[in-house]
């Protein structure tokens, strides 16, 4: 009975990856996707909040452009609507006291405190000064 003996292969010859190859390929695919995710994570929340920044402004303006009487002294708050869900808006005024404008001034001068808000993780505020009309 004759044996045979085994034909060595050569290295080149041999097909497939080695076990370590394998791990060192799925630590890269891991460490780029984890990247990648963070910053996509990121880019969504930074067009969050320039959205905001950027809404916050013109739906101020719009909110003091309807301002036009003082009557609750403690303020006043809202929501903009269905249109904008999550968005809210908080109004308070205070007095002024000038001895520079003299009382008849410092009397109708108004400090207007506008607050914007969206889904309390943005906050805008803004504060203006009303004088108020003479009485006849």
């Amino acid at each position: 009975m004759m044996h045979r003996m085994p034909v060595p292969v050569p290295s080149s010859a041999r097909q497939g990856f080695t076990l370590l190859e394998v791990l060192a390929a799925v630590a890269l695919i891991a460490i780029i996707l984890t990247a990648v995710f963070r910053l996509h994570a990121q880019t969504v929340s930074m067009s969050a909040a320039s959205r905001f920044y950027t809404s916050a402004p013109v739906l101020a303006r719009k909110k003091l452009a309807e301002l036009t009487v003082f009557e609750d002294e403690s303020g006043e708050s809202g929501d903009f609507g269905d249109r904008l869900p999550g968005w809210t808006w908080n109004i308070s005024y205070g007095d002024v006291d000038s001895e520079v404008l003299g009382e008849a001034l410092s009397e109708r001068l108004k400090r207007v405190d506008l607050t914007i808000t969206y889904q309390e993780d943005f906050v805008y505020s803004v504060q203006t000064y009303r004088l108020l009309e003479e009485a006849p």
